[in-house]
């Protein structure tokens, strides 16, 4: 198995990439300009941008394939392993890249909400798309950001590198709505595939053996990651995922409680709850009434 190389700093990065070091914490590249990423394994202790114009090459995160095509943006986030796998080693790419260490941001209007920005732990095969009027807006953030790192630093350096990172990231947020409306057809049937997934667990004996489901459970089994797949269902529903699930067992929950022959512990060991005690305390938080006041009243 191959080691994995920590890229914990902007030097070590600019330094395998053959690029200059104008911030400790931040850099921004064109592609033309640096060495490829060797082939290997890699963590990355930095959060990178690469916006590539044209294919070039391959990229595995965890056990999945990208191929790059014509205006991808994918992001990464501190602690994703990236594997690069080069198809042709005398091939140029075309494109621009930004990385910037968590210190750049700490303290920062960024740092405060960058969690908000889920995209940077979307799989690759859900990397963003632009069209040319989008690729011209994230190519003038990426030059704005350029230009303060060419500039000697002073005390609205970071203030204005930081905020055009943030608006880089508002741009990405803004593109990725306009891509899951555009692309009904990748992601049709979406909230009708996780109503059937959910009735078909709380159909089985899962619950009883495995527990309550997880929205990192659903999105796995369709395919997803869980941010993406938790996004994808709040554009749809309006919902969280979490909430969606919720609803689901109250759904199923009221259902059962109708049958008299069941007792309200048998009813929350068959849902997946640990505890009858944890079913009797969330199932109130949802109706306002315990299970038998319930049962008793309706």
């Amino acid at each position: 198995m191959q080691n994995i190389i920590q890229l914990d700093s902007i030097a070590m990065y600019n330094q395998i990439r053959g690029l200059e070091t104008l911030h400790p914490l931040v850099s921004v590249y064109n592609m033309a300009d640096a060495k490829p990423l060797p082939e290997g394994r890699y963590n990355f202790g930095l959060y990178t941008i690469f916006f590539k114009e044209l294919k070039c090459g391959e990229l595995h995160y965890g056990r999945k394939l990208y191929d790059y095509q014509e205006g991808t943006l994918v992001c990464i986030s501190p602690g994703q392993i990236l594997g690069v796998q080069r198809k042709n080693a005398d091939f140029n790419p075309k494109g621009w890249a930004l990385s910037f260490h968590p210190e750049l941001i700490k303290g920062t209007a960024l740092g405060k909400h960058i969690q908000d920005y889920s995209f940077f732990s979307y799989d690759a095969d859900e990397a963003l798309h632009v069209s040319e009027k989008e690729k011209q807006l994230l190519l003038d953030c990426f030059a704005k950001i350029r230009y303060e790192l060419e500039q000697a630093i002073d005390k609205h350096s970071r203030t204005l590198i930081t905020s055009n990172i943030e608006l880089l990231l508002n741009y990405c947020l803004r593109f990725y709505d306009r891509q899951f409306i555009t692309r009904d057809n990748v992601n049709k049937g979406l909230v009708e595939r996780f109503e059937a997934l959910l009735n078909g667990y709380f159909q089985s004996n899962k619950p009883e053996t495995e527990g309550l489901p997880s929205v990192a459970w659903c999105a796995a089994e369709l395919n997803l990651s869980a941010n993406y797949f938790g996004d994808m269902i709040r554009k749809e529903t309006g919902r969280s995922a979490h909430e969606y699930i919720h609803l689901k067992i109250m759904d199923v929950a009221k259902e059962r409680i109708f049958d008299t022959g069941r007792s309200v512990s048998q009813i929350a060991y068959q849902l997946g709850f640990k505890y009858p005690q944890h079913f009797t305390r969330f199932f109130k938080q949802q109706t306002g009434q315990t299970p038998n006041e319930y049962r008793m009243i309706n």
